[in-house]
């Protein structure tokens, strides 16, 4: 294994025909369609994690690709020194001739000396790594105890072969959740706990907020910096900041936490919907939730007034890659105006995404998984005016003389909040204009 380099869930087979399911999902049926599917991995996560912990490290056990994956993602510069890397898994390696576990003993030793700040240290697996049945949970025990009290060592799987680009972060946090120091009995709740990677200027804004209301304790999962971990418990009441967080979730109920059900808080309405719910379930007064609420909500519904002329009408369709679809679309039909065509998503959590599908517009397809092939298919018959997309997918659609807009753009910048709702709409008002630039 070489020094560091800087830098779920399965489909089921295709069964032929596309499958209907009403389940849960109110007035809109579901297109469950199974075959070759186009998302990118859970390492993708590291590129926003990384930036949120800040004296985290996240080391890769991976091959050259996953380092340049890595690299090109996050756009690093070669005078960088980034918080995550990639151990790379040589021929040497995969072929037995070397201990796997001793070469990451060693590089995990040379990169702690060489990086004294790093408290929290993630080993993250990658489609090598399961190749090769490396078990990086024991590995992480093993190293723990070798290098407490000084830094902690977990592990999660970012692979390919299980996961999509944003259960990576899903992961993750679980494997934070454990770890999570253990919060009091109490015969009420007593905390609110935020949880999604939120960029640190969405996340001071929502704080100030919830604080406002008068709500205690208020905490955020992940912590900028490892030392500050929320507890959990019973008293513990958790809000939901992304929807594709499902395992964490699972896990923070197992430690007593209960979910405040809400939708996300993408616009106005969302954001005012989420910031209720907290409100109802801490018994904050209607007059205080305005008061704090109302100049945030005049200002974003002002901001979008400008974007609703360039959207208004405009045809949207999804392909599955983010799990942010259905609150996009909810965003996008009910604020600025858009027409939705097809939502599709890798996967509907029906409990979570509950509230939003309520707000959904009914007309458009809302598909499951969906066979890449066939998509593409009903995309080219529908001529949205703009796709949201994998980067895969997006230069072959834009050759074919579509707009296109890259689904993971919306993680990488601030989207949630009021403040943030105007630039969540320029984000699809821009490709538009753009595309109407060029072909003037």
């Amino acid at each position: 294994m070489n020094a560091p380099v800087p830098t779920s869930r399965p489909a089921a087979d295709h069964d032929g025909l596309p499958q209907r399911d009403n389940e849960n999902c109110g007035p809109h049926a579901v297109l469950r369609d199974r075959g070759q599917r186009e998302v990118f991995c859970g390492l993708t996560g590291i590129v926003w994690l990384h930036r949120k912990i800040q004296d985290a490290f996240f080391l890769v056990i991976g091959s050259r690709t996953c380092a340049h994956l890595l690299q090109s993602a996050a756009g690093v510069m070669i005078f960088a020194e980034p918080r995550f890397a990639t151990a790379v898994i040589d021929e040497r390696d995969l072929a037995g001739l070397a201990d796997v576990h001793d070469e990451l003993d060693r590089v995990v030793g040379r990169l702690l000396e060489r990086r004294p700040d790093i408290r929290m240290l993630f080993l993250v697996g990658s489609c090598p790594s399961e190749v090769i049945k490396l078990d990086l949970s024991r590995a992480a025990a093993r190293l723990s105890g070798l290098h407490a009290p000084d830094v902690r060592i977990l592990a999660y799987s970012g692979s390919g072969i299980e996961t999509t680009f944003t259960q990576g972060e899903d992961a993750c946090l679980a494997a934070l959740v454990p770890g999570l120091p253990a919060a009091e009995a109490a015969p009420a709740p007593h905390s609110l706990m935020v949880v999604g990677a939120l960029a640190d200027v969405v996340e001071d804004q929502m704080r100030r907020m919830l604080v406002a209301f008068g709500i205690p304790n208020v905490q955020f999962l992940p912590p900028r910096r490892s030392r500050d971990l929320p507890s959990v418990g019973p008293g513990t009441l958790y809000l939901l900041a992304q929807p594709f967080l499902t395992d964490t979730a699972r896990a923070l109920e197992e430690r007593g936490a209960q979910r405040i059900a809400a939708p996300f808080p993408l616009g106005v309405e969302g954001t005012t919907l989420w910031l209720n719910a907290a409100a109802e379930a801490f018994g904050v007064s209607p007059e205080r939730f305005r008061e704090v609420t109302m100049p945030g909500r005049n200002r974003a519904t002002q901001a979008l007034e400008r974007y609703r002329t360039e959207l208004a009408g405009k045809r949207i369709s999804f392909f599955p890659d983010s799990q942010l679809e259905v609150p996009l679309a909810r965003f996008l039909a009910r604020e600025v105006g858009m027409v939705p065509v097809e939502i599709g998503s890798p996967y509907l959590h029906r409990q979570h995404l509950k509230e939003e599908l309520e707000l959904l517009p009914t007309g458009p397809l809302l598909s499951e998984g969906a066979d890449v092939d066939r998509q593409l298919d009903r995309c080219r018959e529908d001529r949205p005016d703009i796709v949201v997309c994998g980067l895969g997918l997006a230069n072959p659609l834009e050759s074919e003389g579509m707009t296109t807009k890259w689904s993971i753009e919306l993680l990488f910048t601030p989207i949630q909040g009021y403040e943030q709702a105007a630039d969540l709409a320029e984000l699809f008002a821009r490709p538009l204009i753009r595309r109407t630039k060029l072909v003037a």
